[in-house]
């Protein structure tokens, strides 16, 4: 089974976790509103943040509203270089609205502190609505940036006779590959690789890698198995979807994801799904507005500390906070989903906790693998509700000591805020002596698997219920100002109340 535990809290809508990828181990969790928190190995924060944008970034007062701070990336080689780059909603000239992606540089003096003079500006597009801004930024293991873009807002892709996710001229609804080390013609501040799928079609725009994309939030790159390193290098995407249908993609050089001639396997604007060039590459899942109406992308788990969820994808669902799993069956190329269980007594494993904030953020990995999801109680850009959970599995751990590592020194210039959990494990709920026993700091560890197969006759052993562990990690501090936003994407309609979890029925796997 999967659990959760808690690993930081406190967060002004979390909205990314990601690590340097310089030995250091440390996580930088970017909030909505244009702040940057680092944590250190030990679990405790500095005080004052890496990087604060937040005179820069737009997140108005409306609620649920989806502009801010949304993404986050470090360079492959940002030991040596420094360099890191954001994705943000920003105001242009005459208050017109764009998304920017900007590299900085860490500072030479301390590096926790982000450089505030380095910012220069890589790419800004204009946005025509304030919906559906993407927000994903990801390095692949060819060394380019890979931006994931949102079709440009309002509801069903409104923009031109097709749409600009199926406009190729358009940088909308896309995923667009570029060099952020070379400089191209007329000023850019990139490169277009030579070997993009459209640098020789007339009228595409050649950053272009892929399209038809409705609304990408949170994308992964997978590490491939620790053995025999299959799987290294796959890209996976949640899009989230208009009325019916949430998908999980793989994203392939060229291809076209469909929307808006489809939502999900099915078709969405039925002129366009019956066009015969459409030749749209289909989801490896899809489920219904039945579980949830905001699909969060996840990762594949590629860790040490819990071997059984190794080849994983772990993704969730923003509106009804539902955690769930794909299993790849490469034989039947399908994936095939499984549930993680939450709470209860089923799930009940000692110093874990059995539940999280219902509205799920994002997905993240830290240096060594390990996987966490980022979730608030509350969707407002500017309330410290939002906790950090580390996913483990109570059922199966490594081995004793098989999983360390050594993080490389960073100098500190600062206190440290050391982390103390806020939430209840399920054995507390539970049981008096488990509530006792929580209150130490060395309980605030949780776990989460996925619900396994009954085992066979013979000797393997069935796994324990999945469940979710969270860990927290305290918060930031106090929030400035009132105003109340949430995070990236969101599906059309109302927020539901939290939905009853049907069966498996209500999703599909790519057939």
């Amino acid at each position: 089974g999967r659990a959760q535990d808690p690993a930081a809290s406190g967060l002004r809508n979390p909205v990314c976790m990601v690590h340097a990828g310089d030995g250091s181990h440390r996580r930088f969790v970017a909030e909505q509103v244009g702040a940057v928190w680092v944590y250190l190995p030990d679990g405790s924060r500095l005080p004052r943040p890496f990087l604060d944008l937040r005179d820069a970034v737009l997140s108005p007062a409306r609620i649920r509203d989806e502009r801010g701070l949304l993404g986050l990336a470090f360079h492959p080689r940002f030991r040596r270089n420094r360099k890191f780059y954001v994705y943000y909603s920003c105001l242009g000239g005459k208050k017109v609205e764009k998304i920017r992606i900007s590299e900085m540089k860490a500072s030479r003096a301390d590096p926790n502190r982000a450089d505030p003079k380095s910012e220069r500006v890589i790419l800004e597009i204009e946005e025509p609505a304030s919906n559906h801004n993407g927000g994903q930024l990801l390095f692949g293991l060819d060394g380019y940036m890979y931006i994931f873009t949102g079709d440009g807002g309002q509801a069903g892709d409104p923009f031109g006779k097709f749409g600009n996710a199926q406009n190729k001229s358009s940088l909308l609804g896309k995923v667009l590959r570029i060099d952020v080390d070379g400089a191209g013609e007329g000023g850019q501040r990139y490169r277009v690789p030579s070997d993009n799928p459209f640098v020789s079609e007339p009228g595409a725009h050649p950053a272009v890698y892929a399209y038809g994309v409705r609304n990408m939030w949170r994308c992964s790159v997978d590490r491939g198995d620790p053995v025999t390193r299959r799987g290294r290098g796959r890209m996976f995407c949640g899009d989230v979807g208009q009325d019916k249908f949430e998908e999980i993609d793989l994203i392939v050089k060229g291809g076209n994801y469909g929307w808006r001639a489809k939502e999900g396997f099915e078709c969405y604007d039925q002129e366009l799904c019956r066009n015969a060039s459409l030749d749209d590459v289909l989801p490896i899942y899809s489920y219904s507005h039945a579980v949830g109406k905001s699909v969060t992308g996840g990762y594949v788990y590629r860790g040490c500390e819990s071997p059984n969820l190794n080849g994983l994808y772990i993704f969730g669902d923003f509106m009804s906070g539902r955690l769930m799993a794909l299993r790849e069956d490469r034989k039947a190329k399908t994936w095939r989903k499984r549930d993680i269980c939450v709470g209860g007594a089923a799930c009940a494993f000692p110093g874990l906790t059995g539940t999280h904030g219902k509205f799920i953020t994002s997905f993240a990995e830290d240096e060594a693998g390990e996987l966490y999801f980022l979730a608030t109680s509350f969707p407002s850009a500017y309330a410290p509700l939002g906790s950090i959970y580390k996913v483990v599995d109570p059922a199966r751990r490594a081995p004793p000591g098989k999983c360390r590592y050594k993080p490389v020194p960073v100098r500190t210039k600062s206190r440290r805020i050391r982390f103390r959990p806020v939430a209840e494990t399920v054995l507390d709920l539970l049981t008096e002596q488990s509530e006792k026993a929580a209150r130490k700091p060395s309980s605030a560890t949780a776990a989460s698997s996925p619900a396994q197969a009954p085992s066979q006759k013979g000797s393997a052993k069935k796994l324990a219920s999945p469940t979710s562990s969270k860990k927290t990690l305290r918060g930031p501090g106090p929030t400035r100002g009132a105003r109340v936003g949430s995070p990236g994407p969101r599906g059309e309609g109302e927020e539901p109340e939290r939905a009853q979890w049907p069966d498996e029925a209500a999703g599909r796997s790519v057939p």
